[in-house]
């Protein structure tokens, strides 16, 4: 019987985390199980930096960005050895399970855990978006809204001065918030690594629409593909386009978690209790057509990710 629930954030942070913590927190007072938090993720487990937490704990959080047990990666968790002793600390305050929200190096981490015979429940919250056993991430429609708020003050200043205006957003490898945000922001140009084009067609589509007197034009870019400052550069030499480079950078992570967020959250944050006290361990929450599922740890890390080829296809007959 599960009498006590430790939960813990890890990577980075995502807005809703709280909402989350806070729906884990008290489903367990409903069920009559005693909940803990781990502060400071992996680093805090190892170190033992767990706190019973009650209702009062979660006052007035579920509005707010961040995660108030805070956060860090810890790449040497991979030690067998330091997963031995987050395991003994867990013991020594006589945690039954652990509940970790993150992205996929949290999930990583717990997956070690359970292979050690530890019960665990991993949470999907990321802004990129980028866990392939869920449609949406805890943090993203938060990010993505972030986007799109700082892409309409940025169509201002750039249609003021007739520019052109690469912007730079999150996701490392996924290129969802740059799929969603240019569908929402109907941007001229996308760029990602699942939907590359040879600068040559970049090149060529700016200086049409410079020619045609088109007041301005945004391009969105994932990151990691390029130094985009160097790309506005070469934009406006090749197209006579005054052209200015946008990082959005670690903005988007931060915010009040929008509405979706918060009941996304609260939603994976009372399955994810509920799995724990019927027995079921090793597992990852995540959504499907709007429905809460939930996969076995290791085939959830060896999905592959959706592309959205539909929405990649849409911007080509949009722009």
């Amino acid at each position: 019987m599960i009498k006590k629930i430790a939960v813990l954030t890890s990577g980075g942070d995502a807005p809703g985390m709280n909402a989350c913590v806070r729906s884990v927190i008290r489903t367990c007072l409903y069920h009559g199980i005693e909940p803990y938090v781990v502060y400071d993720g992996f680093n805090g487990l190892i170190k033992g930096d767990l706190v019973k937490v009650d209702k009062k704990f979660t006052q007035d959080i579920i509005n707010r960005g961040g995660t108030i047990i805070l956060t860090s990666r810890l790449p040497e968790f991979t030690d067998v050895e330091l997963q031995k002793r987050a395991i003994q600390n867990l013991k020594n305050a006589e945690i039954d399970a652990l509940i970790g929200i993150g992205g996929d190096g949290t999930f990583k981490g717990l997956r070690d855990l359970s292979v050690l015979g530890f019960p665990i429940i991993g949470i999907p919250a990321t802004i990129d978006n980028d866990v392939a056993s869920t449609d949406k991430t805890i943090g993203f429609d938060t990010a993505l809204n972030t986007i799109c708020g700082c892409v309409d003050k940025i169509k201002d200043t750039s249609s003021s001065h007739q520019r052109c205006s690469v912007i730079e957003v999150m996701g490392r490898h996924c290129g969802d918030l740059a799929i969603f945000s240019s569908i929402a922001e109907a941007a001229e140009l996308t760029i990602t690594f699942d939907h590359r084009t040879s600068e040559a067609k970049i090149f060529k589509k700016l200086k049409e629409m410079h020619d045609r007197d088109k007041g301005h034009a945004i391009v969105i870019v994932s990151e990691r593909l390029m130094d985009v400052k160097e790309f506005a550069k070469k934009i406006e030499k090749e197209t006579g386009f005054e052209t200015r480079a946008e990082i959005l950078g670690r903005l988007q992570r931060g915010g009040i978690p929008t509405a979706e967020d918060r009941i996304l959250a609260s939603r994976f944050g009372a399955t994810a209790v509920d799995l724990l006290r019927h027995g079921f361990f090793g597992r990852v929450i995540g959504i499907k057509k709007n429905a809460v599922v939930d996969f076995d740890i290791e085939q959830a890390l060896q999905m592959e990710r959706d592309i959205h080829r539909n929405l990649i296809n849409l911007i080509d007959i949009l722009q």
